[in-house]
């Protein structure tokens, strides 16, 4: 096991630069998920850290080893693939037991590791079988478990539950959740589903468009998103978005429909700035008296059991607004509700660069 650590890590392809300076620590046995939508870089991060990419300028350091020009093998790293990459025509015991004969290891040696693997994943009794013979489901065991028995000292996962169905990307995550607490192993994961990376991560990376928008654990980018971006891409459903005014000393917010907001932090120095204002679906309450800062009309209900999602828009105007109630609730289309939220689940970024706003000192 070991640390792992970026400097200062670019990656240009011709005249596009694709990473734009990534500075991390990762600690010795923590899970790192890098996340972010399709096209952000994360899997070309991912593929410099495996050695698959050249990095253009910085550093990448596994322990006290700089690596930008190692070869992969020379790294001392396992990845998983989201294709599996199972060799097609060996077993699972021989896909397994690969790597170990490539490095010269003894053939007690290698059955032990094998089994081992085997054990942990609760694969043993598909060794003599073929891939082809597999689910999903259990050839991404196999490719877990081919990773495992190198004892490597870094765990690169590139979305590998992408391929499986709902129901088995679930039960995959506790799995591998649970494999990376019991081993320890320095691990970075790659997806662009954001409740993977909430539920998987000791802390995300979450990227856009090459640039690190915030670092921090998965509660954290909840309760305090440094940015628009995150905001919206962590949570869900997602983040409402209004657009307002900060008034009277930076302690309201102004609507354009003439509502007022009261704020839980002093935004004096901001006062008459244009903002953005953040409200999570699941922030937002029906207020029975009918006197809620906000009115829904209610377009699309959606009944998921334990949550009640409402769409529709902000009063009878164009601004989209999702409300997520608990329980289930009888609601119509058409239907007007009245809402409200406390004013400390509100959140302020500034209406151009996006950037969450500070209370004033």
């Amino acid at each position: 096991m070991a640390q792992l650590t970026l400097k200062n890590v670019h990656k240009v392809y011709g005249s596009t630069e694709v990473i734009h300076s990534v500075d991390c620590n990762i600690d010795d046995g923590e899970l790192v998920v890098i996340v972010g939508p399709s096209g952000c870089g994360k899997s070309t991060l991912l593929r410099m850290i495996a050695g698959l990419e050249e990095v253009t300028s910085g550093e990448i350091c596994i322990g006290d080893r700089v690596v930008n020009d190692l070869e992969p093998a020379e790294r001392d790293i396992a990845m998983v693939f989201q294709n599996y990459a199972l060799y097609p025509h060996m077993s699972v015991y021989n896909n397994m037991a690969y790597g170990l004969k490539i490095r010269g290891l003894a053939k007690g040696e290698i059955e032990e590791r094998v089994n081992q693997a085997a054990k942990i994943l609760e694969i043993g009794e598909y060794l003599k079988r073929s891939p082809r013979d597999l689910s999903g489901g259990q050839r991404q065991r196999v490719a877990m478990g081919r990773a495992i028995v190198r004892e490597p000292s870094v765990f690169l996962f590139d979305e590998p539950l992408s391929n499986l169905d709902a129901k088995l990307r679930v039960q995959m995550r506790l799995e591998i959740k649970k494999l990376q607490e019991r081993l320890g192993i320095t691990s970075v994961y790659v997806t662009h589903d954001q409740v993977e990376a909430m539920t998987l991560g000791h802390r995300l990376m979450v990227l856009n468009d090459g640039y690190v928008e915030q670092i921090g654990t998965p509660i954290e980018l909840y309760e305090r998103p440094a940015t628009k971006f995150v905001a919206g891409f962590i949570g869900s459903p997602s983040m409402n978005f209004l657009q307002a005014t900060i008034i009277e000393d930076g302690k309201k917010v102004l609507f354009p429909d003439g509502n007022t907001l009261d704020l839980a932090i002093d935004l004096a120095e901001h006062a008459d700035r244009g903002v953005t204002i953040g409200m999570r679906p699941e922030h937002l309450d029906i207020d029975e008296s009918n006197s809620g800062t906000f009115s829904q009309t209610v377009q699309v209900v959606e009944h998921l059991g334990a949550d009640t999602l409402t769409h529709g828009t902000l009063g009878d105007g164009n601004v989209d607004l999702t409300v997520s109630l608990k329980g289930v609730k009888t609601i119509h289309q058409g239907e007007i509700l009245s809402l409200s939220i406390d004013a400390q689940n509100i959140h302020v970024f500034d209406a151009d660069s996006g950037i969450r706003l500070q209370e004033t000192a």
